[in-house]
């Protein structure tokens, strides 16, 4: 390889590292939404803790690191847009006042469009998404991980040197429980502070009666955070409203505000401002 060659490459390293310092100086609490099992809803909790957030008063950061399967600009509406990109950088959609957002689902040609990427180009994406991104000063930086352990939680650990909270979701059901557990442990084994388990699908809103019907059980989530030792966010019950606000690209927290669900988000919220204090 020439040497000017190598001389640019080492440059550009050296301009990435700083840039990616900076920008990790410039956020005030980093916050990690995960768990060892898909379809457990992380996405939707990651939007409503981030939307609850931003709707308190802090300018929020929504980091998508689900690079096989990012739902969050379908999610908040966004679906089609692209973030500006200048010499300066790349800069966050903004879905409202103080709530910014980024996702490689900007990036793709189409919603169908496959990612088949190895660990390598997926830890260069999520050190993009931090070292190219202008995220600005944030009080608040909330990451959609993927399901489980691998490349993409690895890299943001790596990546931002300290997370300040792992919030943790899964299911009531058992088959849900055994895989999150593997998630507690790994932030236990990491030293990543755990703020606590949610327990997503707890029950479902009948829209008729407004009864509530355990559909897949109920208080597991609770009793695996007892089990371990770490606290127990709440539970968020199953409401038609959720789904439908996801598909039509609402943040549910800003358009059902009255709903059960958003009640206990928002409770959830109140819980992170009280433990993670800006």
């Amino acid at each position: 390889m020439p040497e000017d060659k190598c001389q640019c490459d080492e440059r550009g390293q050296i301009k990435r590292e700083i840039s990616l310092k900076l920008t990790v100086q410039s956020i005030k609490k980093k916050i990690i939404i995960l768990s060892g099992k898909g379809g457990v809803g992380k996405t939707t909790v990651s939007t409503n803790i981030a939307t609850g957030l931003a709707l308190k008063g802090y300018k929020v950061g929504l980091l998508d690191i689900d690079i096989h399967g990012p739902n969050i600009p379908n999610m908040l509406g966004l679906e089609g847009m692209a973030p500006l990109i200048t010499d300066m950088g790349v800069f966050p959609l903004r879905v409202f006042n103080n709530l910014f957002v980024i996702s490689i689902g900007f990036l793709l040609e189409g919603r169908d469009t496959p990612i088949a990427w190895r660990g390598p180009l997926k830890h260069r994406m999520i050190e993009q998404f931090l070292s190219d991104v202008r995220w600005g000063e944030l009080d608040y930086l909330v990451i959609d991980c993927p399901p489980g352990t691998g490349d993409e939680i690895i890299s943001i650990v790596e990546l931002l040197d300290r997370i300040d909270a792992a919030v943790i979701v899964s299911t009531p059901q058992d088959v849900a429980l055994v895989d999150v557990s593997k998630t507690v442990k790994f932030c236990q084994d990491e030293a990543i502070p755990i703020l606590g388990v949610i327990e997503n699908m707890s029950g479902f809103i009948c829209p008729h009666c407004g009864n509530k019907v355990e559909i897949f059980k109920r208080g597991g989530a609770q009793k695996l955070a007892e089990k371990y030792k770490v606290p127990f966010l709440g539970d968020i019950p199953i409401d038609p409203q959720i789904v439908q606000s996801a598909d039509e690209g609402k943040p549910f927290m800003v358009y059902y505000p009255e709903s059960e669900p958003a009640r206990a988000f928002s409770r959830i919220v109140d819980k992170i401002i009280e433990n993670i204090k800006v």
